[in-house]
């Protein structure tokens, strides 16, 4: 684990041609309401409008050409899907992409229009998951995990790289916390890297904090979840995940956010930036304002890990 920084790096070549380097927005309107400076580390531009796409595209990179031809299954609830399919289309591979049963029908329609196969598999994540690395091993396929691999932590601590080079002055961050991929690879980079100390602030609605749970508990446990906004976040832990130890390790603190401040995000961005967020990203802006009053003088920054979110969903959000 000690040298993943070096990996993010080394991800970080190899994956140039394939993604975006994604913008920061100053935000007025928060930076105003909070008394500091706020950046948005816009990831919702991203292809595929996920950050999951930078740890696809680095484990793709990585495999064999007896592997690549073989064939990737993957486990999602839609973004990293969609991210897969995008990378296998790009290197004209093939692939199975696993959903839960309540996957996001406009998550589910990007990655089929990729071209990759899509079975629905289960009412939670590890089910899912589960289901898709038993289809792999029987076909002699490899599986990709959303977050349980560390090729994948490192291509999602990429971000990590732009955000210190855009935003020098950034002393916290908040990232939305599913299975720990994202926050992994960029506390990672930064607890290594940074030229000062950055707090990370790991983000979850209340409805599924299976990873807040777990660090509090001491280890993975079973955690009831709920529908969430936040659909990309939702679910359990794998056994023996390797970004259980590494969120134990580098996130500074939790917030746990509920529904209606994840809405209030989303319709925020809308209202404030004229962007379309999931609620992935609702969850890490809401656990912003709620954690307020943030000192002034400090420079926090937000990932907006996602846009893609359903019209109807949407709908709802802002009627």
């Amino acid at each position: 684990m000690t040298d993943l920084p070096l990996a993010i790096d080394a991800a970080a070549r190899r994956i140039r041609p394939y993604v975006r380097e994604t913008p920061i927005e100053y935000s007025l309107p928060l930076s105003q309401q909070l008394g500091c400076d706020v950046a948005l580390k816009c990831e919702h531009l991203q292809h595929t409008g996920s950050f999951k796409l930078r740890g696809a595209m680095a484990k793709i990179s990585r495999l064999s050409s007896a592997q690549a031809s073989a064939g990737i299954v993957a486990a999602s609830s839609g973004n990293h899907g969609a991210a897969v399919a995008y990378g296998l289309r790009a290197l004209k591979l093939h692939g199975v992409v696993f959903v839960p049963n309540q996957a996001s029908a406009t998550k589910v329609d990007a990655m089929r229009r990729y071209g990759v196969e899509v079975r629905h598999v289960g009412d939670d994540g590890l089910d899912t998951e589960l289901a898709a690395r038993a289809y792999a091993d029987e076909h002699g396929m490899t599986y990709i995990s959303p977050y349980n691999d560390l090729d994948v932590i490192a291509g999602q601590g990429t971000l990590a790289i732009e955000l210190l080079r855009q935003t020098p002055a950034v002393d916290v961050v908040y990232i939305a916390v599913g299975g720990g991929g994202l926050i992994s690879g960029v506390a990672s980079y930064l607890k290594a890297r940074a030229p000062r100390p950055i707090q990370i602030v790991g983000c979850l609605p209340e409805r599924s904090p299976a990873m807040a749970a777990a660090v509090q508990a001491g280890q993975i446990i079973e955690v009831p979840t709920r529908a969430t906004l936040s659909d990309g976040t939702a679910g359990g832990i794998e056994a023996g995940s390797v970004t259980f130890p590494l969120c134990q390790q580098l996130v500074d603190r939790w917030v746990l956010v509920p529904e209606p401040q994840i809405a209030a995000a989303v319709r925020l961005m809308v209202d404030a930036h004229h962007q379309i967020v999931e609620g992935a990203a609702g969850v890490a802006l809401a656990a912003l304002i709620a954690d307020a009053p943030v000192d002034r003088g400090a420079h926090p920054a937000v990932v907006l890990c996602g846009a893609n979110i359903s019209t109807d969903t949407l709908r709802a959000i802002l009627a």
